[in-house]
């Protein structure tokens, strides 16, 4: 019997990673898709260029008219051996599929070059096609996926001589747009460079989560009254801290507490009505998992056993937000 128990849990633990990597292929898939429509509405037809192996394989299309897709699976041939032998067999089974759906997503989508927006200013197109590559390889990223390319090379480097992967990137980059310079002037290579970027700050815009967090530090002497303050008028769960001032060598507890954008004002308040002379630091959290924000939270005290505060502290907070 506690076999049979055992075997249906691990059905079921079987079962679920099965799903999440079915879903996790499938936005695999969806982002190579947006990045292909994107480079076949936007930028072929604009002959504007991408970065990594598809930016070469941009080139020699507009050279000699040969396949994006397939050129780009050609190229990343060899880097995927490389990534075999030097990065192992699990980070390059997840490449291959990255590369597989994105070279045939390139190709499938090409019939759109026919239905691209006439767009009489190029630099609207840069832009259009930086923001719709970011978001495809965004969340091919943000899947834990790859595309390929460059990619391999900065992964390799960054392992075995310890330079930043951006960087590597970004200097092979360089050198595809000084060829674009040659080949086609320097508006298109500027150009280029304006949709490279964009492409990079929505990737990592779209892999960070565009749902941004602020975590707040806030050092008082009645942090027991804006612990209980924020947690009774924002709904957030605060962490104590423990502290002490390199100055003075005074010890207390400091406030921590995650929000959202529209509930750092409502913490201003509630701080300022309880201590005036608080010190308090908000701080980006580019992305926040846990309890209370990708999980619900489940069995909160009741209010009244929160914690143990002064009456006072409490109304002059409903009075600061809520008023007389």
């Amino acid at each position: 019997m506690l076999y049979g128990k055992g075997s249906e849990s691990g059905m079921r633990i079987t079962s679920v990673i099965s799903t999440r990597q079915s879903l996790r292929y499938f936005g695999i898939l969806v982002g190579c898709m947006i990045a292909a429509c994107s480079i076949n509405l936007f930028v072929v037809p604009n002959k504007l260029l991408t970065g990594g192996a598809t930016g070469t394989a941009i080139i020699f299309y507009y050279i000699a008219g040969l396949p994006i897709g397939l050129q780009t699976l050609v190229y990343n041939i060899p880097l995927l051996f490389a990534s075999y032998k030097l990065l192992g067999k699990n980070y390059t089974i997840d490449v291959i599929t990255g590369t597989v759906l994105f070279s045939g997503c390139i190709d499938a989508t090409r019939f759109l070059n026919a239905y691209a927006p006439q767009i009489d200013e190029k630099l609207l197109a840069s832009i259009y096609g930086g923001v719709f590559n970011g978001i495809g390889y965004g969340l091919v990223f943000r899947m834990n996926g790859s595309t390929g390319g460059f990619d391999i090379i900065g992964a390799i480097i960054r392992k075995y001589y310890s330079m930043n992967m951006g960087s590597v990137i970004f200097a092979f980059n360089c050198v595809i747009v000084t060829i674009a310079g040659f080949l086609f002037g320097i508006i298109p290579a500027m150009l280029t460079l304006v949709c490279m970027y964009i492409t990079s700050y929505v990737t990592d815009k779209v892999i960070a989560g565009l749902n941004r967090r602020k975590a707040i530090l806030i050092i008082s002497e009645k942090h027991n009254e804006i612990a209980d303050g924020i947690m009774r008028e924002v709904g957030r769960g605060v962490t104590f801290l423990h502290g002490r001032g390199a100055f003075t060598g005074v010890e207390r507890d400091i406030v921590m507490v995650v929000v959202s954008l529209t509930q750092i004002a409502k913490i201003k308040l509630i701080v300022h009505a309880v201590d005036k002379r608080a010190f308090m630091v908000i701080i980006s959290a580019g992305e926040v998992m846990g309890r209370g924000f990708t999980k619900p939270v489940l069995n909160r005290k009741p209010e009244h056993e929160i914690l143990d505060v002064d009456p006072e502290a409490e109304k002059a907070i409903h009075e600061a937000l809520h008023g007389k």
